[in-house]
């Protein structure tokens, strides 16, 4: 799968029969930002293939979990691709499959780049608008507990045992609050610019229902990288304690937060305790304010 799910030439066929099938304008397919699955753009389209059973990758999970969360954002009138089609073809294998109308816009993480400090408290807090309406409660659609599901705990297995079992003891014992519907991976390539400066999410293959401050830390810490001027138009007038205290039980929670602190926060194998981690935050967030 891994030597094919990106061929243009391998899969054109069965993009142009699922598009004739649904009545869909073919056009000549090319390359998306790749990923576990195959995902192309035809035209004004965007399809996404999953990868099926043979490949030894269980997509099930995933495949629900997109197809709910785009639907729920279309039904709340969510800045969204809209879900055009949606099947399973058979072919040499059982392709579970998508069509959603293509979005053009420039990947947020692009655009920040080179925004000024008012652009950038202007874009952020029309990402807040956005994901106040997404960030809404609804059912456990697929009954993953982001606290309690110890097969989310993966990428903090490089850390030291003490920190890890510290972090468990911490898990158990806290309260994170309401659990709402998140995007769950809001970087900046799942956001899109577009031309006349609306922004559009993508990409919901890791909603889930979780606390609002899984949401808000990926935002704060992955997406924003603690820019002030992006914080400031996000969080508007914050308490520099509550903003750590959010990034620090948001990062603990995130099914990605392993990945983050490593990324952002110092090497796994120097963190030794939480109080650590939530001094390395508090210096994040204070030297860039100055």
């Amino acid at each position: 799968w891994g030597r094919i799910f990106q061929s243009k030439t391998a899969f054109t066929p069965l993009v142009r029969h699922i598009f004739n099938k649904h009545q869909l304008p073919y056009a000549k397919i090319t390359n998306l930002t790749p990923g576990t699955n195959a995902v192309f753009r035809a035209g004004e389209y965007v399809i996404k293939l999953f990868a099926p059973e043979e490949s030894g990758i269980d997509q099930s999970l995933d495949l629900h979990t997109e197809l709910f969360a785009l639907k729920h954002a279309n039904h709340l009138g969510i800045a969204a691709p809209k879900l055009v089609a949606e099947g399973m073809i058979y072919d040499q294998y059982r392709f579970a499959y998508m069509i959603t109308e293509y979005i053009e816009g420039q990947s947020l993480s692009t655009v920040l780049q080179t925004m000024t400090a008012d652009e950038k408290k202007t874009v952020a807090m029309k990402l807040r608008q956005l994901t106040d309406q997404l960030n809404q409660p609804c059912s456990n659609f697929n009954h993953i507990d982001v606290i309690a599901d110890e097969g989310r705990y993966r990428r903090w297995q490089i850390y030291s045992d003490s920190f890890r079992i510290e972090r468990l003891a911490y898990l158990h014992a806290h309260d994170f609050g309401e659990k709402v519907f998140a995007h769950g991976d809001l970087c900046g390539d799942n956001i899109l610019l577009t031309p006349d400066g609306k922004l559009y999410l993508i990409d919901f293959a890791d909603a889930v229902l979780a606390p609002l401050i899984y949401e808000h830390a990926l935002v704060a810490v992955e997406l924003f990288e603690l820019d002030p001027p992006l914080l400031e138009g996000y969080f508007g007038n914050f308490k520099v304690t509550d903003l750590i205290e959010m990034c620090f039980n948001g990062l603990l929670i995130h099914d990605f937060g392993g990945d983050i602190v490593k990324q952002h926060l110092g090497r796994p194998e120097s963190i030794v305790s939480l109080d650590d981690l939530k001094a390395r935050i508090r210096h994040k967030i204070e030297s860039s304010r100055k």
